[in-house]
């Protein structure tokens, strides 16, 4: 059957190889009960019999069989992808079932009433169809072999799979595999089974059919009346409407039927027509009078027959009235008149793709319902454009898309519409967002008081969206402690909060909307005045919310500006983190970096392959990833940096990212830590590249390669070449919230910490425990910064825990004062996953931290990567190099000192006094006698000086005056000397110690 617009199923491709090991399996045995005895695949198809394809199933058994734990599934005539469609009821025997699938409704005849109903794609031609005992998807090309299947089909000559030596013959778009003798035929032998015919599909209405032979009753039971009425009948108001119902018993004669509930006047049977004999239809006429008004009235009919059975069905009644908007809005979450057919009247203030909005200008006055409602018309027109009003009869329903929390009334299944003339003018409603519930102003053409903030703008390049919101959202634990009041409270506050501008389409846009002359839209940024059509639908991640269409074209302020470098504190020594969004030398196409376009593979514990790749799809996208993040690293001009998300492949792609960095900036200034022992068996590790001219490595890199860490966090102790400082780096990356698993602890429960929390908490704890104390004691010094991607927001568990060890969150010591903290936009909130941790030695030495928001703000749809929107934005700068934010820190370390004056031999000459200044002068000449070369700085204190004032001194340590020696290093055997100038106008002895000291004060 070839692919139609109502069939939208994914097509999955397979491998020749993969198919290959289906083609042969064991037979299943010959079924006693229920078997497949229809399959047609070319429903709504040019030249089709009918509009749907379908599954029809037979009990040809002696004994009635529950099917509702059972389902029918579909795959391809050489696929493994099964499709299902689950079962209900109980099928008696001789009884059909009928399973309706996808199809068009504009070609074929329509089926009898199904018996289940789905939309799978069946071919035309060739497939497979198995009966499952449960509602597991299988799994393989060939499920013969399943205890758990009871029927296979396998059609068409193309097919892999099938019962006996050969499938049915191939079929068409009109016809079908019908079973042999009504579907009592079971030889086990798909080929000898089925006749290639004009499809005659039968449900469970449809008269019985007692097998003979192998499947006969032995015991026949008395078989029960089989209905056949309609779901719902319409009607309308002044109008009235009917509807047939049947019924029918394969062994008795029906003969009455008679209204057993929802009786009410105006609606009644009319023309009861008893069965002809045993096995016919009986039916009757359920008539709606003009004089019943409308709305939803659900009537029981029973039939009976000449046995004394009796069997009822409800039929829904729908009546259409007519009501004002307000009225089939109503005040609560859902329309009173759910569910039934109504005629209403509005004038048009907004046409979509899909339908449009009609608004009542006079309104109810009562602000708890709204005066606009959503008219769904599919692919046809509108009876008018805006500003027109009309009037229009369909059915009142809440729509709710999948993952929605609430749901939207709108009028579908249109039966009636015409155009009224030119309307009156509808006037714009006021609202204030965060402070009212959306629900009161649904379809309404509305305008939001003062200027609302962008606070995400992941779907603006697929889906066209913006989210807004009375300022700026904060992650609840972001800032709070989680399944605390406050952080519940910001939560519903955040959900009031939030509304999403759309691009008045529901597809991808075109080209992308509300990007700005310098190329983006930011979080952060505003927008006033915005007038539109408030709409309720999907929207970008999943689930539902309130969408503004707009009428006016929104005008955007950059309320939040690009920043071109981190603004930070000066310090001796920066530091940063970086998440690079893996950065991967070898291409998710199978090439690399060195020029190879194909056979190349990344590595994920023991499975290397091109799959297992992330980041750049090919070279062109490696190169505009590669400068993204060069000009990000150069920004920040940091002297050491942790990276994640790079890829695990030894130091290759950390070497390769040096090369380009130094290549951006003209010189060797870089270079790259070398990688620890152990990188973890993850596709990504971490990394830290440094400025050697800045810093020297003390011993090699660590990393903890606890079963914890699939991701180790890595370590490097780093002195600072002008003082002799000392600290340690730590890099770290905590398991993602995403993908839950793992047991207690590491689902998703609710709090806001999302997935894998418990982990998270165990990698902090080693981390604390034995990491960081092993950092220390291999350095011998206790100055630690942990930095890095956590993966939990400020004050989620992993955080809490480390500061409760006596770390220091820097983020919420430097930049939580002035404003939120935050590295990371996720469901439009804002929070930090990369954090500054401090020990409390080194807490101290930091004199600034800074988030440089480059990547956050900035919409996804600007990044590297080719041919993900209709248009490239992409610019060759530091925007959008990944989606979280570097944090830079500034650290001012106060240098290494150690007394050296037992090296060297002191010669003090005698002061001479000038009595024209009342000055003293001298000289003192130091001599390395240690046989080692001292290393500077070198400082002369003079410890415990009286009698005068020294006026040269370089400053002062603890209350001595020093002088730095004029040299930066002292040979073996080598000499310096330094002059004193002292102030001695009082003519004293001047008496001190001299004391030499290598490092810095």
């Amino acid at each position: 059957m070839t692919l139609r617009a109502s069939h939208s199923v994914p097509v999955r491709l397979t491998v020749l190889a993969a198919l290959l090991a289906g083609l042969s399996a064991p037979a299943l045995a010959v079924s006693n009960s229920v078997v497949i005895s229809q399959v047609y695949g070319g429903g709504g198809n040019t030249g089709a019999s009918h509009r749907n394809d379908f599954i029809e199933l037979f009990n040809r058994g002696s004994t009635p069989v529950d099917l509702s734990t059972w389902s029918v599934q579909y795959a391809g005539s050489a696929g493994s992808s099964w499709q299902q469609t689950r079962l209900t009821g109980t099928l008696l025997p001789g009884q059909y079932y009928l399973v309706q699938e996808g199809g068009n409704a504009a070609v074929g005849t329509v089926l009898p009433t199904p018996d289940a109903t789905a939309s799978i794609a069946m071919s035309g031609t060739a497939g497979k169809v198995a009966l499952v005992s449960n509602q597991t998807t299988l799994t393989v090309s060939n499920p013969a072999s399943n205890p758990a299947v009871v029927d296979f089909v396998g059609f068409g000559s193309a097919t892999n799979a099938y019962e006996g030596a050969a499938p049915t013959g191939t079929l068409s778009n009109g016809t079908g595999a019908i079973r042999n003798d009504g579907g009592c035929t079971d030889t086990d032998n798909n080929g000898a089974d089925f006749t290639v015919a004009t499809p005659t599909p039968r449900n469970s209405a449809s008269p019985y059919k007692l097998c003979g032979g192998g499947g006969t009753n032995p015991d026949p039971v008395a078989q029960p009346i089989a209905l056949n009425c309609p779901a719902t009948i319409t009607g309308r108001a002044g109008a009235g409407g009917s509807g047939i119902l049947r019924a029918s018993d394969p062994d008795s004669i029906v003969d009455s039927a008679t209204i057993t509930g929802g009786a009410r006047t105006g609606i009644s049977l009319a023309g009861f027509t008893a069965a002809a004999g045993i096995g016919d239809s009986a039916s009757v006429q359920l008539t709606v009078d003009a004089s019943v008004a409308g709305g939803n009235y659900p009537v029981a009919v029973t039939f009976t027959n000449d046995d004394g059975q009796s069997a009822s069905c409800t039929v829904n009644v729908l009546v259409s009235g007519e009501q004002t908007i307000s009225q089939l809005q109503g005040s609560g979450a859902a329309s009173p008149f759910n569910n039934t057919v109504q005629t209403t009247t509005g004038v048009i203030t907004k046409l979509l793709s899909s339908g449009y909005y009609i608004q009542d200008p006079q309104g109810d006055r009562d602000p708890t319902t709204p005066d606009a409602i959503y008219v769904y018309t599919g692919s046809a027109n509108a009876p008018g454009k805006v500003g027109d009003l009309v009037r229009v009869t369909g059915t009142v329903t809440e729509y709710t898309p999948s993952g929605a929390p609430r749901s939207y009334t709108e009028i579908k299944d249109i039966t009636a519409s015409a155009n009224l003339g030119v309307g009156q003018p509808v006037s714009v409603t006021n609202i204030q967002l965060g402070a009212e519930d959306l629900r009161r102003y649904e379809g309404m053409l509305v305008s939001f008081s003062g200027g609302l903030t962008v606070n995400g703008n992941g779907y603006l390049g697929d889906r066209g969206e913006l989210v807004l919101g009375n300022g700026r959202l904060e992650t609840p634990t972001n800032r709070y402690r989680p399944n605390t009041p406050e952080a519940i409270a910001l939560a519903a506050a955040n959900e009031r909060n939030m509304v999403v501008l759309d691009d008045n389409s529901f597809t991808t846009p075109a080209h992308i909307p509300y990007l700005g002359q310098d190329g983006t839209v930011r979080a952060g940024d505003t927008v006033n005045d915005l007038v539109g059509v408030l709409d309720f639908g999907a929207v970008g991640g999943g689930g539902g919310w309130y969408k503004l269409q707009p009428t006016e074209t929104p005008t955007f302020s950059r309320t939040n500006p690009r920043e071109a470098a981190p603004a930070i504190a000066a310090g001796n020594v920066r530091v940063a983190s970086a998440n690079v969004l893996n950065f991967f030398t070898t291409f998710t196409n199978g090439g690399d970096v060195t020029g190879a376009t194909s056979g190349k593979g990344c590595t994920i514990g023991n499975s290397t392959s091109a799959g297992n790749c992330r980041g750049a799809d090919n070279m062109a996208e490696y190169i505009r990833q590669r400068d993204k993040i060069v000009n990000e690293l150069k920004a920040m001009d940091a002297d050491a940096v942790g990276l994640m998300e790079i890829q695990n492949n030894g130091d290759t792609a950390v070497s390769y990212l040096v090369d380009a960095l130094n290549a951006s900036i003209g010189s060797t200034t870089y270079a790259y830590v070398p990688k620890p022992p152990a990188t973890g068996t993850d596709a990504i590790r971490v990394a830290m590249i440094y400025k050697p001219s800045k810093l020297s490595l003390v011993g090699g890199a660590m990393s903890d390669n606890d079963s914890i860490n699939n991701r180790p966090p890595m370590a490097q102790t780093f002195q600072v070449r002008s003082n002799g400082a000392k600290f340690s780096l730590i890099v770290n990356h905590l398991k993602s919230k995403g993908s839950c698993g793992g047991g207690a602890g590491n689902t998703d429960s609710g709090d806001g910490q999302g997935c894998w929390n418990a982990t998270r908490v165990q990698q902090a704890t080693r981390l604390a425990q034995y990491f960081i104390p092993a950092v220390v004691t291999a350095s011998g010094d206790p100055d630690v910064l942990a930095v890095g991607d956590f993966n939990s927001y400020g004050h989620e568990d992993p955080i809490n825990y480390l500061t409760g060890t006596g770390m220091v969150n820097e983020l919420e010591r430097f930049v939580r004062p002035n404003g939120t903290p935050y590295s990371y936009v996720f469901d439009g909130m804002s929070g930090y996953l990369d954090h500054a941790l401090a020990s409390s030695t080194l807490d101290p030495q930091v004199v600034g931290v800074t988030e440089w928001h480059n990547n956050a703000d900035e919409p996804e749809a600007i990044d590297y990567n080719i041919g993900d929107t209709a248009d490239d934005p992409y610019v060759n700068n530091a925007f959008r190099a990944s989606d979280h934010d570097p944090v830079v820190v500034s650290l001012n370390l106060a240098g290494a000192s150690m007394d050296v004056t037992a090296s060297v031999k002191i010669v003090q000459s005698g002061l001479v006094l000038s009595r024209g200044t009342s000055k003293s002068t001298g000289t003192v000449t130091f001599t390395n006698t240690s046989g080692a070369t001292l290393t500077g700085p070198l400082q002369f204190r003079l410890d415990g000086l009286t009698g005068g004032t020294l006026d040269n001194a370089s400053g002062n340590q603890g209350g001595a005056p020093y002088i730095t020696l004029p040299v930066s290093n002292l040979a073996a055997g080598a000499s310096v000397t330094v002059t004193t100038t002292f102030s001695n106008p009082n003519k004293t002895t001047i008496v001190y110690k001299p004391v030499l000291i290598s490092g810095t004060f």
